[in-house]
Protein backbone atom coordinates (compact mmCIF):
# COMPACT_ATOMS: atom_id res chain seq x y z
CA UNK A 1 0.00 0.00 0.00
CA UNK A 2 1.10 3.64 -0.97
CA UNK A 3 1.19 4.92 2.47
CA UNK A 4 1.62 8.84 1.29
CA UNK A 5 -1.31 8.42 -1.73
CA UNK A 6 -3.13 7.35 1.05
CA UNK A 7 -3.01 10.00 3.25
CA UNK A 8 -3.37 12.48 0.35
CA UNK A 9 -6.66 11.34 -0.77
CA UNK A 10 -8.11 10.63 2.97
CA UNK A 11 -7.00 14.57 3.83
CA UNK A 12 -9.23 15.19 0.09
CA UNK A 13 -11.90 13.14 1.72
CA UNK A 14 -11.64 15.55 4.84
CA UNK A 15 -11.80 18.47 3.15
CA UNK A 16 -14.47 17.29 0.35
CA UNK A 17 -16.71 16.44 3.14
CA UNK A 18 -16.53 20.23 4.93
CA UNK A 19 -14.08 19.44 7.11
CA UNK A 20 -10.84 21.63 8.72
CA UNK A 21 -8.15 19.22 8.26
CA UNK A 22 -5.96 21.79 10.09
CA UNK A 23 -7.85 21.52 12.74
CA UNK A 24 -6.12 19.70 16.07
CA UNK A 25 -8.41 16.37 16.00
CA UNK A 26 -7.73 16.23 12.15
CA UNK A 27 -4.20 17.00 11.98
CA UNK A 28 -2.67 13.74 12.50
CA UNK A 29 -6.11 11.53 11.08
CA UNK A 30 -5.24 10.75 7.52
CA UNK A 31 -1.48 9.36 8.50
CA UNK A 32 -3.64 6.96 11.13
CA UNK A 33 -5.78 6.36 8.25
CA UNK A 34 -3.01 5.15 6.11
CA UNK A 35 -1.60 3.18 9.04
CA UNK A 36 -4.95 1.62 9.86
CA UNK A 37 -5.53 0.23 6.67
CA UNK A 38 -2.36 -1.87 6.66
CA UNK A 39 -4.38 -3.88 9.37
CA UNK A 40 -7.79 -3.56 7.86
CA UNK A 41 -6.69 -4.25 4.57
CA UNK A 42 -3.90 -6.82 5.38
CA UNK A 43 -5.56 -9.71 3.52
CA UNK A 44 -4.40 -9.13 -0.16
CA UNK A 45 -0.84 -9.48 1.51
CA UNK A 46 -1.52 -12.72 2.75
CA UNK A 47 -1.83 -16.14 1.17
CA UNK A 48 -3.42 -19.34 2.26
CA UNK A 49 -0.99 -21.81 0.85
CA UNK A 50 1.78 -20.32 2.89
CA UNK A 51 0.35 -19.84 6.37
CA UNK A 52 -1.62 -23.09 6.15
CA UNK A 53 0.23 -26.12 8.26
CA UNK A 54 -1.47 -29.53 7.51
CA UNK A 55 -1.18 -32.69 9.65
CA UNK A 56 -1.40 -36.52 9.26
CA UNK A 57 -4.80 -37.21 10.28
CA UNK A 58 -4.10 -40.72 12.03
CA UNK A 59 -7.32 -41.68 11.11
CA UNK A 60 -9.36 -38.97 12.34
CA UNK A 61 -12.74 -39.24 10.80
CA UNK A 62 -15.36 -37.64 13.02
CA UNK A 63 -16.39 -33.64 12.69
CA UNK A 64 -13.81 -30.91 13.13
CA UNK A 65 -15.34 -27.58 14.30
CA UNK A 66 -14.17 -24.55 15.35
CA UNK A 67 -16.65 -22.16 15.89
CA UNK A 68 -17.04 -18.82 17.55
CA UNK A 69 -14.03 -17.12 15.03
CA UNK A 70 -14.66 -13.52 15.49
CA UNK A 71 -13.85 -11.06 12.52
CA UNK A 72 -14.01 -7.32 10.96
CA UNK A 73 -14.12 -7.01 7.52
CA UNK A 74 -15.24 -4.08 5.13
CA UNK A 75 -18.14 -4.15 3.05
CA UNK A 76 -17.46 -3.39 -0.47
CA UNK A 77 -20.43 -1.59 -1.60
CA UNK A 78 -20.18 1.24 0.69
CA UNK A 79 -16.71 0.62 2.78
CA UNK A 80 -18.48 0.17 6.02
CA UNK A 81 -17.11 -2.17 8.33
CA UNK A 82 -19.68 -5.49 9.00
CA UNK A 83 -18.48 -8.25 12.05
CA UNK A 84 -19.82 -11.59 13.60
CA UNK A 85 -18.54 -14.77 14.12
CA UNK A 86 -18.01 -17.28 11.80
CA UNK A 87 -18.25 -21.19 12.32
CA UNK A 88 -16.11 -23.94 10.40
CA UNK A 89 -16.43 -27.67 10.72
CA UNK A 90 -15.04 -30.42 8.34
CA UNK A 91 -14.48 -34.24 8.26
CA UNK A 92 -10.58 -34.88 7.34
CA UNK A 93 -9.44 -37.74 4.95
CA UNK A 94 -5.79 -38.21 6.00
CA UNK A 95 -4.99 -34.60 6.66
CA UNK A 96 -6.14 -32.15 9.47
CA UNK A 97 -5.18 -28.33 9.86
CA UNK A 98 -3.50 -26.73 12.37
CA UNK A 99 -5.91 -25.25 14.79
CA UNK A 100 -4.80 -21.66 14.81
CA UNK A 101 -5.11 -21.80 10.91
CA UNK A 102 -8.94 -21.87 10.59
CA UNK A 103 -9.10 -18.49 11.94
CA UNK A 104 -6.08 -17.22 10.28
CA UNK A 105 -8.04 -18.72 7.13
CA UNK A 106 -10.81 -16.12 8.22
CA UNK A 107 -8.70 -13.34 8.37
CA UNK A 108 -6.98 -13.61 4.84
CA UNK A 109 -10.27 -13.02 3.25
CA UNK A 110 -12.03 -10.86 5.80
CA UNK A 111 -9.28 -8.32 5.80
CA UNK A 112 -10.27 -7.28 2.58
CA UNK A 113 -12.69 -5.34 0.84
CA UNK A 114 -15.79 -7.87 0.85
CA UNK A 115 -19.59 -9.35 0.78
CA UNK A 116 -20.61 -12.10 3.30
CA UNK A 117 -21.61 -14.12 0.87
CA UNK A 118 -17.84 -14.23 -1.17
CA UNK A 119 -16.78 -14.07 2.05
CA UNK A 120 -18.57 -17.45 2.93
CA UNK A 121 -17.34 -18.99 0.10
CA UNK A 122 -13.49 -18.30 -0.19
CA UNK A 123 -12.96 -19.78 3.19
CA UNK A 124 -15.10 -23.04 2.39
CA UNK A 125 -13.70 -23.33 -1.18
CA UNK A 126 -9.92 -22.63 0.40
CA UNK A 127 -10.44 -24.80 3.09
CA UNK A 128 -11.28 -27.78 0.66
CA UNK A 129 -8.59 -27.23 -1.66
CA UNK A 130 -6.01 -27.18 0.74
CA UNK A 131 -7.07 -30.56 2.74
CA UNK A 132 -9.42 -32.28 0.36
CA UNK A 133 -11.41 -33.41 3.18
CA UNK A 134 -14.76 -35.61 3.00
CA UNK A 135 -17.00 -32.24 3.64
CA UNK A 136 -16.93 -28.52 4.84
CA UNK A 137 -19.37 -26.32 6.20
CA UNK A 138 -19.13 -22.55 6.89
CA UNK A 139 -21.52 -20.20 8.74
CA UNK A 140 -21.05 -16.58 8.92
CA UNK A 141 -22.87 -14.51 11.26
CA UNK A 142 -22.61 -10.69 10.87
CA UNK A 143 -24.02 -7.28 11.78
CA UNK A 144 -23.00 -4.94 8.98
CA UNK A 145 -22.85 -0.89 9.50
CA UNK A 146 -24.57 -0.43 6.10
CA UNK A 147 -27.62 -1.47 7.04
CA UNK A 148 -27.22 0.26 11.03
CA UNK A 149 -26.22 3.59 10.29
CA UNK A 150 -27.28 4.49 6.88
CA UNK A 151 -29.68 2.63 4.41
CA UNK A 152 -32.57 1.04 6.49
CA UNK A 153 -31.41 1.98 10.17
CA UNK A 154 -31.78 -1.30 11.45
CA UNK A 155 -29.72 -2.15 14.22
CA UNK A 156 -30.57 -5.52 15.39
CA UNK A 157 -30.17 -7.28 12.19
CA UNK A 158 -27.99 -10.37 11.39
CA UNK A 159 -27.55 -11.67 8.61
CA UNK A 160 -26.42 -15.26 8.37
CA UNK A 161 -24.87 -17.29 5.81
CA UNK A 162 -23.64 -20.53 4.71
CA UNK A 163 -21.06 -22.35 2.33
CA UNK A 164 -21.11 -26.26 2.15
CA UNK A 165 -18.95 -29.04 0.38
CA UNK A 166 -19.30 -32.34 -0.06
CA UNK A 167 -21.06 -34.45 3.00
CA UNK A 168 -22.07 -31.03 4.52
CA UNK A 169 -23.68 -30.26 1.14
CA UNK A 170 -25.01 -34.13 0.02
CA UNK A 171 -25.70 -35.79 3.39
CA UNK A 172 -28.57 -34.25 5.45
CA UNK A 173 -27.66 -36.06 9.04
CA UNK A 174 -24.29 -34.61 8.87
CA UNK A 175 -24.95 -31.11 7.78
CA UNK A 176 -27.92 -31.31 10.84
CA UNK A 177 -25.11 -32.37 12.90
CA UNK A 178 -22.97 -29.42 11.90
CA UNK A 179 -25.94 -26.60 12.35
CA UNK A 180 -27.02 -28.20 16.07
CA UNK A 181 -23.01 -27.96 17.35
CA UNK A 182 -22.58 -24.69 16.19
CA UNK A 183 -25.87 -23.26 18.28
Amino acid sequence: MDQVKIEQLVKEIIEQIGEDGTREGLKETPRRVAKSFEKLFGGYKMNAEEMVTEFDGENYDEMIICKNIDFFSNCEHHMQPFFGTVHIGYIPDKKIIGISKLPRLVEIYARRLQNQERLTMQIAEKLSEILKPKGVGVVIQAKHLCMMARGVEKQNTTMITSSCRGLFKTNQLTRSEFLKLIE
